[in-house]
């Protein structure tokens, strides 16, 4: 089954990041050496971000960046094909992301048919 799982990293400047870009790195090789990842990017930063909200009437909204305060940002993503749940949070759990004040939220990815 196949799960997202989406890397939220803290806002918190009293909790700075503990792994680095290595952490990362190894983390992804261990994904694909188990024959799990199916795909997963980083995001650019939060400024680059851009909101559309559709009215009513069809009209666009338009807005730079995240409209709510958060003290969490989504970092990026990874899409995983494991057994079952257990095995996706085993995996959440040895993502970098989830340290630090981090947070990694696994979803089941819909099939509607595949």
């Amino acid at each position: 089954m196949k799960y997202m799982l989406l890397i939220y990293t803290s806002t918190n400047p009293d909790q700075p990041p503990t792994c680095d870009f290595e952490d990362w790195q190894l983390y992804d090789k261990a994904m694909k050496d188990a024959g799990i990842f199916v795909s997963g990017h980083a995001l650019q930063d939060l400024t680059t971000a851009t909101g559309v909200q559709v009215d009513a009437d069809g009209r666009r909204s338009i807005t730079d960046g995240p409209f709510a305060e958060t003290r969490e940002i989504l970092g990026g993503y990874d899409i995983i094909d494991v057994p079952d749940l257990d095995v996706a949070l085993e995996w959440a759990a040895r993502c970098p992301g989830s340290r630090d004040g981090g947070t990694v939220v696994v979803r089941p990815v819909a099939g509607f048919g595949d």
